[in-house]
């Protein structure tokens, strides 16, 4: 009995070694779990980054006990704080969005609905300012969330969406603001965020029971706790920021101008202008065209087979005409007229192609049509 040729990519399934599988793409979902992953673990980030620079900035003072080192001292871990900070959320921005990105909130509030846009620049700002407003923690959670795929982007529709955020000041609460979040991923190995867009429909704020029956005997606190410490699920914080990226956003253009080219705001602001001016004076550039190749035409077979026809035809009743005039002799024919069949591509006087001339008795010629 002869067996199969052994293979040496083959492991089965029941043996020690597998195979692995095939590498698949990160599910969009995943990335919020990662996301959520990043902003709880911002605070380790920042403490440790934080102190290995504040041992480097130590060392370079002398140990004598000296005021201005202690004020200096200070002043550089302040510093540090907020660089440490800003470096932080560039990074989370820059991993998780685009390039382009567009962050877009929705909701009511008592004055009417707002809808605030902001660019990829502003978008570290925000989730700054969040956790700038007292809150200590920050996720999201998505639950019966549809994709759907395209050529170069992946859309997450997720109708109960909600925005959990632990606030440690002015009381500890918890605040779940519910609504509906509309993500647009890249379709690539990074799938970063390209459009966010999360509407409001409602919010709680949940406060614990221990301490409601701390200060069950104390009115005023039970008035403080009754009042809501956020708007719409928001901090006055991240409202006030969003009211200045309306301000903000437009002159995003002079901001990154003057930090290119180092040009002042007015210099920046004109050649701005004149840079829009020139782009709706200007008209609008035709699209190239390619060259359209011509083709040649193939004759029918059915007017070659004609004409063929009509040539062959037309030999056989020449070589007829030859041998009757060589035969006949010219009064044999209509006494006193000749023909003489003569074609010719000039139309003649009613358009006609072929026309004929004709021998008068007096020998002169005459064309006849």
């Amino acid at each position: 009995m002869s067996s199969t040729p052994h293979d040496p990519f083959y492991s089965s399934p029941f043996g020690p070694f597998y195979r692995r599988h095939t590498p698949y793409m990160v599910q969009p979902e995943y990335r919020i779990y990662e996301m959520n992953k990043r902003l709880q673990s911002r605070t380790e980030d920042l403490y440790m980054a934080s102190e290995n620079q504040l041992c480097h900035i130590i060392g370079n003072y002398d140990d004598d006990d000296d005021d201005d080192d202690d004020t200096l001292i200070l002043d550089s871990i302040s510093k540090l704080n907020n660089d440490s900070d800003n470096l932080w959320w560039d990074a989370f921005a820059t991993e998780f969005f685009e390039d382009d990105a567009t962050l877009t909130l929705s909701f009511c509030l008592e004055d009417g609905p707002k809808r605030y846009t902001i660019g990829r620049t502003l978008i570290p700002r925000y989730f700054s300012t969040v956790f700038e407003g007292g809150v200590t923690d920050l996720y999201y959670i998505l639950k019966h969330s549809k994709e759907s795929y395209h050529n170069s982007s992946i859309t997450v529709d997720c109708d109960q969406c909600t925005m959990v955020t632990q606030h440690g000041k002015p009381m500890f609460t918890k605040v779940c603001t519910e609504g509906r979040l509309i993500l647009e991923f890249t379709f690539d190995d990074l799938m970063r965020i390209k459009t966010w867009h999360f509407t409001i429909r409602q919010y709680r704020e949940l406060v614990p029971r221990s301490i409601l029956a701390m200060h069950a005997q104390d009115p005023q606190v039970l008035d403080q706790l009754s009042k809501n410490i956020t708007r719409m699920g928001l901090t006055n914080f991240t409202l006030n920021y969003l009211r200045l990226c309306v301000i903000l956003e437009p002159m995003q253009e002079l901001m990154s101008r003057h930090k290119t080219y180092n040009l002042s705001p007015r210099d920046c602001l004109k050649t701005c202008l004149f840079q829009k001016w020139q782009r709706m004076v200007a008209p609008p550039a035709e699209p190239t065209r390619q060259p359209t190749t011509k083709r040649r035409k193939r004759k029918n077979s059915t007017s070659s087979t004609s004409n063929s026809s009509a040539g062959n035809n037309a030999n056989s009743t020449g070589s007829k005409k030859k041998t009757t005039a060589a035969n006949l002799s010219l009064s044999s024919q209509v006494p006193g007229l000749g023909a003489i069949p003569n074609c010719s591509l000039n139309p003649g006087r009613d358009g006609d192609l072929c026309h004929s001339t004709a021998v008068t008795p007096s020998g002169q010629f005459k064309e006849k049509h």
